[in-house]
């Protein structure tokens, strides 16, 4: 799995979740471990730290992989499972890396200025000025997102197509990302807690 370029293009961040519910699960989380299992320490942390923060802002408890397991280390599912059952947790959200499309466009020049004539009649510019026309290129980064509970690790309990084009901060996206999923939770009925809780 490759995350080169993870986040780190141009402006206008977008970001899009399509999810799918299990129509026979009903559980319920309270408490939450958030997982992202990328190559790079450096986008893990900003991004586990971030959504972590946004989750316990809304009252979600959240914990982040990095607090209690080492990225150098590989653990095996049971071992993980422990770990998590140790901290209270009653589910686990890991975020996949899924790829990175690329795509390019011409913005072509524009005037600006001048008169066009008088009500359409003889055609004429005066003083104006133009714009030279130039390629952009936009990147989209891939995500998938499963949320497996305690009592089912065998099935997602909910699960979601993320895509993030021309980020700047990985910070920032999770943030955004956060604000996704758990609107989308919510709407789903997975919390334990009522949605005023905090």
């Amino acid at each position: 799995m490759i995350v080169a370029g993870l986040f780190l293009t141009s402006c206008g961040t977008q970001i899009n979740l399509t999810s799918w519910k299990n129509p026979q699960d009903n559980s319920q989380i309270s408490k939450v471990v958030v997982m992202p299992l990328f190559d790079k320490l450096e986008y893990m942390k900003p991004f586990e730290q971030a959504m972590v923060a946004y989750f316990n802002s809304q009252g979600l408890k959240a914990i982040g992989s990095l607090d209690f397991l080492n990225p150098s280390v590989k653990y095996t599912t049971d071992a993980i499972q422990k770990k998590v059952d140790s901290l209270g947790a009653d589910a686990v959200v890991i975020f996949k890396y899924t790829g990175t499309d690329k795509s390019a466009s011409y913005v072509p020049a524009t005037y600006y200025g001048g008169f066009g004539g008088y009500w359409g009649y003889g055609g004429y510019l005066g003083d104006g000025m133009a714009t030279g026309g130039y390629w952009t290129t936009t990147s989209t980064v891939n995500l998938k997102a499963l949320l497996y509970t305690s009592k089912n690790t065998q099935g997602a309990l909910w699960t979601a197509d993320v895509s993030v084009t021309d980020a700047n901060y990985v910070d920032q996206a999770s943030t955004v990302i956060a604000q996704k999923i758990y609107a989308d939770w919510q709407k789903n009925n997975l919390f334990k807690y009522p949605a005023s809780a905090k």
